[in-house]
């Protein structure tokens, strides 16, 4: 069975951090794109950031510039959202996808999807 699994999510107070993992099984995330998405309540999903299959990063969110980044472990078959600085803004459920073409922020690209994580920033 070919999935995304995602973890790291919870509640974490305005200034702290979270380190979001992204696990695939069933297929090797060598050959992909990796994105993480977010969607908040009553809003659209957002693509936030997306790593291609060389390592090159592509930032979509302006609101999270020097405060997260995305990297990947094809030995561990994960690709990783580090999040710093958090704000309560940043509440949402976070998702990240597969695709086998290029980085991009329409979601329709994306091949496969993880069932996302709640991320909630408050004190």
């Amino acid at each position: 069975q070919l999935q995304l699994v995602e973890s790291g999510g919870g509640l974490v107070q305005p200034g702290g951090s979270l380190r979001l993992s992204c696990a695939a099984s069933g297929f090797t995330l060598d050959f992909y794109a990796i994105a993480w998405f977010r969607q908040a309540p009553g809003k659209e999903r957002e693509g936030v950031l997306c790593i291609s299959n060389s390592g090159g990063s592509t930032n979509y969110a302006d609101s999270v510039k020097g405060r997260f980044t995305i990297s990947r472990d094809n030995a561990k078959n994960t690709v990783y959202l580090q999040m710093n600085s958090l704000k309560p803004e940043d509440t949402a459920v976070y998702y990240c996808a597969a695709s086998i073409k290029l980085c991009s922020r329409w979601y329709g690209v994306y091949d496969y999807w993880g069932q996302g994580t709640q991320v909630t920033v408050s004190s």
